[in-house]
């Protein structure tokens, strides 16, 4: 994007205007510019304008009459002319009709003028009823005439049905004059010109009326039943306008500024309150605002400019305002005029380096004061006041602010603090509410900083002494072979006579020891290199013992070389240092020192503190407030660099592999350049086979499976492939790696055509051929040339096609096209990608994931893993967990699992909770997470309460991810009696109208956990399932009515039986004997009436109950 204007426009002696007449001070500071037509009053709709020039055509049909009445001036008559006029409104306030008694004298054939003029908040002087009459006969004689002022229904009148929009004035004036006939005050005279005539005048002011306050007003017609029903309904509700103000909070927490070409983006809407809507448009030509922010500057720009707030506007050119710093340190301001131009200006002072200092930019109008306020006092820095005759034009809602850098202007290299923006009022810097928040982090990055710049002045000075010491030493020292194998192999030369005080050895003991064991002669000349390499071998040495056995022991005596290594500009130990102060692994937990770490980290463009920071932000996690758009400035950083990181031969870089501890098959074939694994695929590849040519190439160009990153091994495999088996996918593979390794570029005819012939058509063809068979690269290109505006057929620039081919590029994994996606995203230039920072911001992290860097840290654990190095393991998989990877984290999780006493020895956080916690807030977070963190819930953890309610949600978010075992989980809680919302429900897409008892959702859920098992024997859901039925059936039994019908009929049968056994006993015994009573007759008789199914008719619906408890 280029900036409108060549240079900087000097700021020009603001002339000064009379300004334009008004009849009291509120209506002359509501004067509208001259040059325009003036919107209608207070921004009100169109049937007020139509109905106010309406009367001010229409003459008055107000009644006139001759009577006369006793008067009271209200205003001195001059003595100097026998000609007066005055009156008198008989009521205070605005009505409908309000009467008025004028009583005037005319020396002279004269006219009497009387006009009503309202003013708003802003418009003033607006006629709404005029009336004149001649006085020809009765001169010298006082006469009094009565007026009838008819005032719109919508000034006096509240909203009704067809009184839609009533509107507020703040003032109403009436005021009559008299003119000479003879004197320029003829009838026929304009009312502007007959009012500079005027001989007598005089005015008096009306009291309005609130709108809610007026009284309704009677339309004498009748509405319809169903009309007036609705009316009614609203007619007494007062509307409340929207509880909105001006002052948006553009930032808040630090934002760290590395100096390149990202920032955060902000969108402002519209106002939703219309009165505020209406001031910002009417400002549009004639800008009122204040910005406020807090800086703190490490450096001056290293380029011409560098950004520090800036609008864009939709055809992506900078508009009003534009607030840049220079290399000299200087503020350059920038502004949009309204004939289409820009004007810039810069400051007379320059802003401190390594101060925190408040800036704060106001416009009014053509004025600019800018103000530099440096302590907790604000005490004034600098100050000036620039004056411009020009008009700026200003619509902040016409396109998006940046803060920092953007694709078009790198960034400071610094911090931000709160930024506030006041967008309808210029303020004074005593006037603007801005602390400097955070005020404890911001104390201890001055201090960080002010420490480092100690150790990078003793780092310095050692430096270049010892290489002035090995210079003298090297030209005093015989050239022979024991010498050079002395230098070569012995221990090296130390300088042991620095004069440093003692002071500051006792202050940086680590610091010193490093650096007498540190070999200095190979580092860099330059200062600022040579600090660097150093700060880099200081680094390694403390990884080096955190890689030890007891690793995560060493932690603290490590701490103070990271720290130096740090100061030293290798931020990589600042990362190392906020992880350890986050998560108090070995060293108190410290959240102040772990965001200070983080910041520090992320100023210096280290990519892991960069997206530990973004996902922080973009979770709202561990005191950092939910930003996204501040999450995205940190996200887009690493996700630009990403897809360049791939394509480089330097650093420690890795394929980013979605490995899972839990899953062994994928741990088996994990392999090193000495593993059998990699041996073997080695021995087949030099036997010529293609697959394995092909695989091994694939491991070395990207690192995967614990490979390192070879790619000059990688192109030797897959020219040998191509050249010798002839094999397609490698010659396919091996002319990619070239067209990747050279020119950026795929599609070799499309890029052939595009980038040597420049023919555009032939290019497009090809792309769209390749497009068609579904190559994310083509889509890419595609849409690069309709955003550079050749594509053929298609004139100028269409950044919707391009977007809609990004898109699809996007979907199909491409990462620039991704990056596209994530910007469209966040700005809303586009209606095809409306504004969604949420979404811009997944996009970005879904790349950023993506970087060799991070992958060559989760390859370090996962290898200690393999290894059984739990200390080295723990540590790494840390680092990675806390950048916001899911699949680190629930590695994490899992070997806090494995080995939960090392957990609770050196993590000062709860490891499983946390760390399956934030994985299940992942958008591709697994099922078992969601299980883990419903047993979770379900049991409690340490110092976490059970919760039902979390724990069904979990198991909820697992079954519709297509895990039995959620489905399974829920039933059983059902059975323990668990109530499942119907929200949960609904979410299942279970159907509680079909489902409504538990039963009936059992069966749902055992049935789908059928349906969802992967075992092809009986699994615990089909046996759920049938043990389900066989009680159901069981139940059904016991309760059916042939039940109680075979129970009657036997227990009948048996009682007949019975009897007629008796009888056949007494009637084969001849001998009488005499009778006694038998003690068990009754018991007997009685005892075959109580039968199961007696029981059973006294049993209750059985209700459904299992033991079993939910399992991950």
């Amino acid at each position: 994007m280029q900036r409108r204007g060549a240079g900087l426009g000097w700021p020009r002696q603001q002339q000064q205007q009379p300004p334009p007449p008004a009849v009291c001070p509120r209506a002359a500071a509501m004067a509208p510019p001259s040059g325009g037509v003036p919107p209608g009053l207070g921004g009100r709709p169109a049937c007020a304008l139509l109905l106010l020039c309406y009367l001010n055509v229409v003459p008055s049909l107000g009644r006139q009459t001759s009577l006369t009445t006793s008067v009271i001036p209200k205003a001195e008559q001059s003595v100097a002319y026998k000609d007066f006029i005055y009156f008198t409104v008989f009521e205070g306030n605005v009505r409908n009709i309000s009467e008025v008694s004028v009583e005037y004298l005319c020396s002279q054939p004269c006219v009497v003028n009387l006009e009503a003029v309202v003013s708003s908040e802003f418009r003033s002087s607006i006629p709404v009823y005029k009336k004149r009459w001649k006085n020809e006969k009765h001169l010298h004689t006082s006469r009094t005439q009565i007026v009838h002022v008819k005032f719109p229904s919508i000034m006096v009148y509240r909203d009704d049905y067809f009184i839609r929009h009533s509107i507020s004035v703040s003032a109403v004036i009436v005021r009559a004059w008299i003119t000479h006939k003879y004197s320029g005050g003829d009838w026929n005279v304009k009312w502007e010109e007959n009012l500079l005539h005027a001989v007598a005048k005089n005015y008096t002011l009306l009291q309005t009326i609130p709108p809610f306050e007026r009284p309704f007003k009677d339309h004498q017609v009748c509405l319809e039943w169903n009309m007036g029903y609705i009316w009614n309904l609203q007619a007494n509700r007062i509307p409340q306008c929207p509880l909105e103000n001006d002052v948006v909070a553009l930032l808040g927490f630090p934002y760290a500024s590395s100096g390149e070409n990202t920032g955060i983006v902000k969108k402002f809407p519209r106002f939703q309150n219309r009165e505020l809507e209406a001031t910002r448009r009417q400002r549009m030509d004639y800008p009122v605002f204040t910005v406020s922010l807090w800086l703190y500057l490490l450096h001056y720009c290293k380029a011409n400019l560098c950004g520090i707030l800036y609008f864009v506007d939709s055809n992506e050119m900078y508009g009003t305002p534009s607030v840049f710093l220079t290399e000299e340190g200087y503020l350059h301001i920038q502004m949009h005029l309204v004939k289409g131009e820009d004007l810039a200006v810069k400051t007379k002072f320059i802003v401190p380096l390594k101060e925190w200092f408040r800036l704060d930019i106001s416009f009014n109008g053509g004025q600019i004061v800018v103000t530099t306020s440096i302590g907790q006092d604000l005490k004034s820095y600098h100050n000036q006041t620039i004056s411009f005759r020009e008009d700026f034009h200003y619509n902040d809602t016409a396109g998006y602010f940046i803060i920092g850098g953007s694709r078009y202007v790198a960034g400071i290299e610094g911090f931000f603090g709160p930024l506030k923006y006041y967008r309808l009022r210029s303020l004074h810097p005593a006037q603007i509410f801005n602390p400097l928040l955070e005020k404890q982090l911001a104390e201890q990055i001055k201090l960080y900083y002010e420490r480092c710049a100690e150790v990078q002045e003793i780092v310095s000075v050692y430096a270049f002494a010892a290489l002035r010491g090995g210079e003298r030493q090297e030209a005093c020292h015989l050239h022979n072979s024991y010498l050079d194998l002395q230098r070569k192999y012995g221990r090296p030369s130390m300088c042991s006579a620095f004069p440093w005080e003692k002071e500051l050895k006792d202050k940086h003991p680590s610091l010193f020891q490093a650096l007498l064991e540190m070999d200095l002669l190979t580092v860099p000349r330059n200062q600022n290199e040579s600090v660097l390499e150093i700060g880099g071998k200081i680094f390694e040495k403390a990884v080096k013992r955190l890689s030890s056995i007891d690793g995560l022991h060493q932690i603290s005596s490590v701490v103070p070389f990271l720290m130096d290594s740090s100061c030293c500009g290798y931020h990589k130990a600042s990362y190392y240092l906020a992880v350890f102060y986050e998560t108090g692994l070995n060293v108190p937990r410290d959240q102040l020192q772990g965001m200070l770490y983080s910041l520090v980290g992320g100023q210096g463009s280290e990519r892991l503190s960069s997206m530990n920071l973004g996902y922080k932000h973009y979770q709202g996690i561990d005191n950092y407030p939910l930003d996204w758009e501040l999450s995205y400035a940190y996200y887009s950083n690493i996700a630009t660099k990403t897809p360049l990181d791939q394509h480089t031969l330097q650093g420690d870089q890795a394929y980013v592999e979605t490995i899972r501890l839990k899953d062994d098959e994928i741990l088996k074939v994990q392999t090193k350049e000495d593993g059998d694994v990699f041996m073997w695929l080695k021995h087949e590849a030099t036997r010529g086979n293609a697959a394995a040519q092909q695989r091994l190439a694939q491991m070395l160009f990207w690192g995967q499976q614990g490979v390192a990153k070879n790619p000059e091994a990688a192109i030797e495999w897959y020219a040998k492939g191509a050249l010798e088996t002839e094999d397609p996918a490698l010659i396919y593979d091996y002319a990619i790696v070239l067209f990747k390794g050279l020119h950026q570029a795929v599609n070799g005819l499309g890029w052939y055509y595009h980038k040597f012939k420049k023919n555009y058509a032939k290019a497009a063809k090809y792309w769209l051929k390749a497009e068609e068979m579904g190559n994310p690269d083509a889509s890419y290109n595609l849409g690069v040339l309709h955003l550079d505006g050749i594509f053929p057929g298609v004139p100028g620039r269409n950044q919707t096609l391009a977007g809609e081919y990004f898109h699809k590029a996007a979907q199909g994994g491409h990462m620039e096209g991704t990056l596209w996606c994530s910007l469209y995203y966040i700005t809303g230039n586009l209606k095809t990608f409306p504004r969604d920072p949420e979404k811009a911001v997944v996009w970005a992290k879904h790349v950023a994931e993506k970087n060799g860097y991070l992958g060559h840290v989760i390859r370090k654990g996962l290898n200690a893993y393999l290894e059984g190095s739990w200390h080295e393991a723990l540590l790494y998989y840390v680092l990675a967990a806390e950048t916001g990877i899911e699949v680190s984290q629930t590695n994490l999780a899992h070997i806090c699992e494995e080995r939960p006493d090392l957990a609770r020895r050196y993590l000062g956080v709860n490891c499983v909770w946390r760390y399956y916690n934030f994985s299940v807030f992942q958008i591709d977070a697994p099922s078992f997470a969601y299980l883990k963190m419903g047993d979770l819930y379900y049991y409690g953890h340490q110092n976490q309460s059970q919760d039902l309610e979390l724990s069904v949600q979990m198991y909820a978010q697992a079954a519709l991810d297509g895990d039995s075992q959620g489905f399974f989980n829920l039933a059983l809680l059902i059975e323990e009696g668990t109530i499942i919302p119907h929200h949960i429900l609904d979410f299942l897409e279970i159907d509680s109208t079909l489902h409504s008892n538990n039963i009936s959702i059992l069966q749902e859920l055992y049935e789908r956990c059928w349906s969802h098992s992967n075992e092809e024997s009986f699994s615990p859901c089909s046996l759920a399932w049938l043990y389900l039925h066989l009680r159901l059936l069981w139940g059904a039994v016991l309760h059916s009515a042939l039940i109680y019908f075979l129970g009657t009929f036997l227990l009948s049968i048996l009682i007949a039986w019975t009897v007629q056994y008796f009888q056949s006993v007494s009637a084969s015994d001849p001998s009488p004997r005499p009778s006694r009573a038998s003690p068990d007759t009754a018991t007997s008789t009685a005892s075959p009436a109580v039968t199961p199914a007696a029981d059973a008719s006294d049993q209750d619906q059985p209700t459904v109950t299992n033991n079993l408890e939910p399992r991950g």
